[in-house]
C-alpha cells in the first residue's frame, strides 16, 4: 500500500468516541515532540547546571562571600563608607548586611557601562572594613558571575531576545507534549506487548511519563512566566485579576538633606521583628523611604517588607508575606521551587531526577520513531502516524477543539505561530506525497 493509500484508508465515516480523538492526539504529540524534543532537552541539560550554582557560588567565591569569625562588626554607615571609596563612579543602591558572623556584607552600587540588571558589588568585611573584592551581580537575587553566566545560558543561550525564543518554544510544548502523551497512555488498549525492541521503549516512555507529568507541567507553567512573549500575556491576566505580588508603601514626607543612615534603619526593622537576611534599599530621591526587604527564598519562606522614614529612622509601613494574596504566594512558591531554592538540596534533586526523566523521554520517543523506519526503499526516517485523522472528528467536537486552539494560540504566540507552521509543513508534505504516489 503507498503512503497516499495509507492515508485514504483512515479517511472514512465520522466516528464518535475515544477512536475519533486518538489518532489526533497521536498525530500531535509525535510532531510536537519531534519538533520540541532538542529544545527540551537543552532546557534540562541548562538546568540542571543552574540548580547547582548555590553551591558553585559558595565555592567560587568563598572570599567574597566569607569571612573569619569574629566579635562585634562596623556599623553599616562605616562599611558602606569604605565601599564607596573604592566605587567613585558609582552610586549607591541597597545594602545587604552580613547575616552572620562569617558573612561579608554586600553593597551594591549602580555603575555608568553594567548592562541592564547588572550592579556592580563590594564585599566588605563586617568585622574589619577590609574589602573582599567586587564583581558584577545580576538581578534582584544578586547571582554572581557563574549563577549569572547559567542563568542566560538557560534563558537565551547568550543569543539575546532571539535566543529566547528558544525557552519559550520548550515550556510552550511542553505542556502540550505532556497532556496529549498522558490522555494517550491512559487511554491505551491493555493488550500483551513484547518487553523487547519498540514495545518495550514504549512501555518505559509511558511509565516514566506518567509518575512525571505533573512535575513537567509544573516546570512548563513556571518557566512560561519567564517568557517573552506569554510572559507578558501572563502579567497583564495577573494584573487584571489582582494578582501581582504586593509591595509597603514607600513614600514619606520630604526632609532635605536628613538621613539617618543604613545602621539605624537596620535597627529599627530589627526592633519591628525583621529578621536577618535582608537587604536595605536606599532611598531614590526625597520623599522616599528606605525599604528593608527579606531575602530568605527557602523554606518557611523570609519575604516580610519595611519602609523607614530616613529623616527619623521610624518605621512608616510594614508589609508580611502571610498576607499576601494566595495568588502571589503561590507565584512565589513557584518561582523559587523552578529555581531549586525552596526546598533546598531536597528540591534541587527532585529537579535533576525530573530532568533527566525528560531526557529521557524525548531519547525514547526518538528511538521508538527511528523502529519505525522502513525497511526498504530511500527513506530512513521514521513514519509518522497517518494524516487524515482530523476528518473522522465529529464536527461538535472538532469545532470547539479548534476554538480552543485558536485562542491557546493567541495567548501563546510561540506555540501559535509554530503550530500554525506545523500545518503548514504537514499540508505541504501530504501534496508531495500525493505526488510522488501518482
Amino acid at each position: 500500500m503507498s503512503i497516499s493509500e495509507r492515508e485514504e484508508a483512515v479517511i472514512g465515516e465520522p466516528v464518535t468516541g475515544w477512536a475519533a480523538v486518538r489518532p489526533l492526539l497521536l498525530r500531535l504529540h509525535f510532531y510536537a515532540g519531534v519538533f520540541a524534543g532538542p529544545f527540551l532537552i537543552i532546557a534540562a541539560l541548562t538546568g540542571i547546571a543552574y540548580v547547582y550554582t548555590p553551591q558553585l557560588e559558595q565555592a567560587i567565591y568563598d572570599r567574597e562571600l566569607h569571612v573569619p569569625a569574629a566579635p562585634g562588626a562596623l556599623p553599616l554607615d562605616r562599611q558602606a563608607e569604605l565601599a564607596r571609596a573604592v566605587v567613585p563612579d558609582g552610586t549607591m543602591t541597597a545594602v545587604r548586611p552580613a547575616p552572620t558572623a562569617t558573612d561579608t556584607t554586600q553593597v551594591v552600587f549602580d555603575r555608568p557601562g553594567l548592562a541592564p540588571s547588572y550592579h556592580h558589588t563590594v564585599f566588605v568585611d563586617p568585622h574589619t572594613g577590609d574589602i573582599r573584592g567586587a564583581l558584577e551581580t545580576y538581578g534582584s537575587g544578586q547571582a554572581l558571575p557563574v549563577r549569572a553566566w547559567l542563568d542566560t545560558l538557560h534563558r537565551n543561550l547568550h543569543l539575546g531576545d532571539f535566543g529566547r525564543l528558544y525557552s519559550e518554544l520548550a515550556a510552550s510544548w511542553l505542556w502540550v507534549v505532556v497532556l496529549a502523551g498522558l490522555a494517550l497512555w491512559l487511554g491505551r488498549r491493555r493488550r500483551a506487548r513484547k518487553a523487547a525492541g519498540r514495545g518495550r521503549l514504549l512501555s518505559w516512555h509511558g511509565t516514566v511519563g506518567l509518575w512525571a507529568a505533573a512535575g513537567l507541567l509544573f516546570l512548563s507553567a513556571t518557566g512560561l512566566t519567564w517568557s517573552s512573549h506569554a510572559g507578558s500575556t501572563i502579567s497583564d491576566l495577573r494584573s487584571g485579576l489582582d494578582w501581582t505580588t504586593p509591595s509597603v508603601s514607600a513614600t514619606v514626607p520630604p526632609a532635605a538633606g536628613a538621613d539617618v543612615g543604613p545602621q539605624a534603619v537596620r535597627e529599627a526593622t530589627a526592633r519591628a521583628g525583621l529578621t536577618d537576611p535582608v537587604e536595605i534599599k536606599l532611598p531614590t530621591k526625597a520623599g522616599k523611604a528606605y525599604v528593608v526587604q527579606q531575602i530568605q527564598r527557602s523554606w518557611p519562606e523570609k519575604q516580610d517588607s519595611m519602609a523607614v522614614d530616613p529623616a527619623t529612622g521610624r518605621v512608616t509601613d510594614t508589609l508580611r508575606f502571610d498576607d499576601y494574596p494566595l495568588a502571589a504566594k503561590l507565584s512565589r512558591w513557584g518561582i523559587d521551587a523552578h529555581m531549586g531554592l525552596l526546598f533546598g538540596l531536597a528540591n534541587q534533586i527532585a529537579l535533576t531526577v525530573l530532568a533527566a526523566g525528560l531526557i529521557f523521554l524525548v531519547c525514547w520517543g526518538y528511538r521508538m520513531w527511528w523502529h519505525r523506519r522502513p525497511t526498504r526503499g530511500s527513506t530512513r526516517f521514521g513514519r509518522p502516524p497517518l494524516r487524515g485523522a482530523w476528518r473522522r472528528v465529529p464536527g461538535r467536537v472538532l469545532a470547539p477543539v479548534l476554538v480552543a486552539t485558536a485562542a491557546i494560540g493567541y495567548f501563546l504566540p510561540v506555540l501559535g505561530v509554530s503550530l500554525l507552521g506545523f500545518v503548514v509543513l504537514d499540508v505541504v508534505l501530504g501534496l508531495r506525497n500525493r505526488e510522488v504516489a501518482r
